[in-house]
């Protein structure tokens, strides 16, 4: 497969603080990524890095064919960037078909697929974001970024904070985008069991550096790098 993504010697942080020092890795076109570590080690800024929401402080970014170190976020959404981040940021001022159509760009993603993907949306389509469930938003949010049609989809704990049968639901679909649709996806997780079972790779990050990567099946598989690594948090469900 081809290269989609490569990071290399990237140091990045906030202002002058520094976060993450001498990240590097590669991501194939078609494969998808989780990015496992415990709270504080660097996580959310790689996302956001990626994003080009961070001061750069060495270290280059290329998608594709194109060098995108110095670009920003909307050029990078240009690129073929995708992002859902934490805070989910959707127009909550708009319906949930406003919230899409708003920023969709042409490709295979159209509002309709969305709407087979989660049905909980298209029966809330004249909704408002603001009078939709934490979970609905979240799916609004994916919505959102897929319409994009991005080449590659990063998402920061899409799962974190949610009933358990939504996050069943967003698990659900985050498999399918990885197994079935081949889109390359970044998947931002602390409990590891929770995406290993769907992801192809898997880089665990402490203290802003990559301490740990192996395909992903061969870390769900090693109790003992998972505990050393994440604790607790490599035993989620």
């Amino acid at each position: 497969m081809a290269e989609l993504l490569a990071v290399e010697g990237l140091a990045a942080g906030y202002g002058d603080a520094r976060v993450l020092s001498d990240i590097g890795f590669t991501l194939e076109d078609g494969r998808s990524l989780a990015l496992l570590g415990r709270n504080g080690t660097g996580k959310t800024t790689l996302i956001d890095t990626l994003v080009g929401l961070t001061t750069r402080h060495a270290g280059t970014v290329r998608l594709g064919d194109a060098d995108v170190t110095r670009l920003g976020p909307e050029a990078r959404v240009a690129a073929g960037v995708g992002w859902v981040p934490q805070e989910r940021n959707i127009f909550k001022s708009l319906t949930v078909e406003e919230n899409m159509t708003a920023v969709a760009r042409p490709g295979p993603w159209t509002v309709p697929r969305i709407y087979e993907m989660f049905p909980r949306l298209r029966e809330r389509r004249s909704n408002l974001g603001n009078q939709l469930s934490g979970g609905e938003q979240q799916m609004l949010a994916v919505g959102r970024a897929l319409v994009l049609n991005p080449r590659l989809l990063l998402l920061d704990e899409p799962t974190e904070g949610l009933a358990p049968i939504i996050v069943d639901e967003l698990l659900a679909a985050l498999r399918r985008l990885a197994r079935e649709e081949g889109l390359s996806m970044i998947v931002v997780e602390q409990k590891a069991q929770k995406i290993l079972g769907f992801t192809d790779d898997a880089i665990i990050l402490d203290r802003g550096t990559i301490v740990h990567r192996a395909p992903s099946a061969a870390l769900l598989a090693d109790r003992a790098a998972l505990e050393m690594h994440l604790g607790a948090s490599g035993k989620g469900a």
